[in-house]
């Protein structure tokens, strides 16, 4: 029987009403998700081969974000030996998300949920709201560029570690986008489901 490793969420008093993550012993929805190329990805699909540690980032603009994926990187290789694939999603559009693994020379995959609908299927998608809108527009910060939507959404940074069974393991979300899961922290986590799973 799956048991509860752990998880973490840290609602800011910022987050948006429609938060509510999916959580430790959930079923994964379908994904309308986009690699680099623009061809459809099935998380489900994914899943069934291989156990996934998805990230959810704001996207490549987002400095906190580059950190993270290249954080994400420097233990990909632990990740991997533990079995696990990691699969990075953002708001960006697919052109955007190749600028990202271009410019960090990321190795795992990247993907893109322009429309969200995906993110919103997770749980942690919210809309920005307009004082937000205009302090990353003095940042020259475009969301309908980005995204090349104009839904002017994003997701909540998060984390999940899903198993082959398609059945969430551990989740991280956390809107306050300044805090990040620690690396070391994500591989215990990691370490832990993998010792769950043993017979």
């Amino acid at each position: 029987m799956r048991s509860i490793i752990f998880g973490l969420g840290l609602l800011a008093v910022s987050a948006s009403a429609s938060i509510n993550p999916l959580m430790i012993g959930q079923s994964i929805p379908e994904s309308e998700l986009k690699t680099t190329d623009g061809e459809m990805f099935n998380l489900k699909h994914a899943v069934e081969k291989q156990k996934i540690v998805l990230i959810y980032y704001r996207g490549g603009w987002c400095p906190y974000c580059n950190v993270h994926l290249k954080q994400l990187e420097e233990i990909e290789p632990k990740l991997r030996e533990l079995g696990y694939r990691i699969i990075a999603v953002s708001a960006d559009k697919p052109s955007n998300v190749q600028q990202s693994i271009d410019k960090d020379q990321l190795t795992y995959t990247l993907l893109s949920d322009a429309s969200m609908k995906t993110a919103e299927a997770f749980g942690i998608a919210f809309k920005v709201d307009k004082p937000t809108l205009k302090k990353l527009d003095s940042y020259n910060i475009d969301l309908e560029e980005a995204s090349g939507q104009k839904h002017h959404m994003l997701p909540v940074p998060s984390v999940f570690l899903i198993g082959t069974d398609g059945i969430i393991d551990f989740v991280y979300a956390n809107p306050d986008y300044k805090v990040r899961l620690e690396p070391e922290v994500l591989l215990a986590a990691a370490e832990a489901a993998v010792k769950n799973d043993e017979p």
